[in-house]
């Protein structure tokens, strides 16, 4: 018991230490509940290549944070989620030439992660939805 009571509060403990951000949170047109959701797909399936805090990983992985490519094209976001890619992307200048594999999400649940990153690390606040990812897939 002591052992299961050890393991949960560890996992209290990191899933509350990690730094979130609270911009996100004051903006009136993105919806705080999307969010929060999207974070935490974020952290399911985006953390391990874009890193906790989208900077990606040098010479692999684009950073979400500030990012040109995200930035410019909501549609083409939603895409590369959707389907992946293969071919060579140029990110704030660099280009990266790893496979991104599809992920098998449903149209909330791309809306929220996308909606997430967009909302976060000085990324342009864009709301993504469902029917927009409908749309696309």
């Amino acid at each position: 018991m002591k052992k299961y009571i050890l393991g949960v509060a560890v996992l209290a403990f990191m899933l509350f230490s990690f730094n979130t951000p609270t911009e996100y949170l004051t903006i009136k047109n993105i919806p705080e509940q999307q969010v929060s959701k999207g974070k935490l797909m974020y952290n399911k399936v985006c953390m391990s290549c874009h890193q906790m805090n989208g900077a990606g990983i040098p010479g692999a992985f684009p950073p979400l944070a500030k990012s040109d490519y995200l930035n410019a094209d909501v549609d083409r976001a939603i895409k590369q989620v959707l389907k992946g890619s293969l071919g060579a992307i140029t990110v704030n200048g660099k280009k990266y030439t790893t496979p991104m594999p599809k992920q098998d999400l449903t149209d909330q649940q791309v809306a929220d992660v996308l909606t997430y990153v967009y909302a976060s690390w000085g990324n342009n606040k864009s709301v993504v939805t469902p029917e927009m990812v409908k749309k696309i897939r």
